[in-house]
């Protein structure tokens, strides 16, 4: 089986092309290989790789930028997804999409999760723009799978652990606040490639949620990391009020992957065991990182 990964050089698909390539032939292509808001270049690949599948991980995914920047969020967000998706109806492939939990207004009374069936109702642009790219998948072609994640965190690229280790690392004693009204699953992005390993093989079709089991708040993700690290901080809680953000963030992103485990695909694991498993993994690494950086 042959799989035309986008997005192949951000976090997620990182990962994705390092599980997938074991079992299939994986074409990864980043932005600059492929910009999949242009039809045309879509379809030129589609027809020189002639992929099964299209696994689309690529997406404008600075949420505070979408709220300026709408034009290129809308293009990478809605156009791409939509190329993507008469592409794979055009040249008889599957296509995979990752979709997320900002497409839900977080209003449900915490810990009530979200469920694949819940009306959809964005508060930024940037949910508002995946929402729509999911819209134009499923009005384009049915042969798709959508698979909406959250607060995802990897070893590849830029993310919220390694900003909080950052800002650990560079000032221990410095008081930083860290938002602890809104809650969420931290998903590590191994797992997730791990988990659409499974849709792939076992065929599935249609809209999943695939986010680790359990949930915390950032202020308690952003703890529990560090002390998994052994770094010293000086974190405080505080609420979203204090912590203004030019997109608007949901305050309950609890999602429950109620599709996965009815077509008894659910690979996801609880979030506390998978960052364990990542620190011990990935710790050195991290931390050279961030030094070289500073640096």
């Amino acid at each position: 089986m042959k799989i035309l990964l986008t997005g192949g050089t951000g976090q997620l698909g990182n990962d994705c092309r390092k599980v997938l390539e074991d079992r299939f032939q994986v074409i990864s292509l980043g932005s600059k290989d492929l910009d999949i808001a242009d039809g045309a270049a879509v379809n030129r690949m589609m027809n020189d790789v002639g992929p099964d599948i299209v696994l689309n991980c690529a997406a404008f995914t600075r949420v505070d930028d979408c709220e300026t920047e709408r034009e290129p969020a809308w293009k990478v967000n809605v156009e791409g997804p939509k190329n993507l998706a008469k592409a794979c109806r055009n040249f008889d492939a599957k296509l995979i999409h990752i979709s997320t939990d900002y497409v839900f207004d977080g209003l449900k009374k915490i810990p009530e999760p979200y469920v694949e069936t819940d009306a959809a109702n964005p508060l930024s642009y940037y949910g508002l723009t995946k929402l729509e790219g999911e819209k134009a998948i499923r009005n384009v072609t049915e042969n798709h799978a959508i698979l909406r994640t959250a607060w995802i965190y990897g070893i590849a690229g830029k993310n919220f652990l390694k900003t909080m280790l950052k800002i650990a690392l560079k000032s221990p004693e410095k008081e930083v606040k860290v938002v602890n009204d809104q809650f969420g699953s931290p998903t590590w992005s191994f797992r997730l490639a791990e988990q659409i390993e499974k849709v792939i093989v076992e065929n599935g079709q249609g809209t999943y949620h695939a986010t680790s089991e359990g949930y915390c708040t950032w202020y308690h993700l952003a703890t529990g990391f560090l002390e998994r690290m052994g770094i010293t901080h000086s974190f405080l809680p505080c609420t979203t009020e204090e912590y203004p953000t030019p997109a608007k963030r949901p305050t309950n992103s609890i999602l429950e992957n109620a599709h996965l485990k009815e077509s008894g695909l659910q690979v996801m694991k609880a979030w506390g065991k998978d960052l364990d498993q990542f620190v011990f993994l990935y710790r050195e690494r991290l931390l050279n990182e961030i030094k070289e950086g500073m640096s």
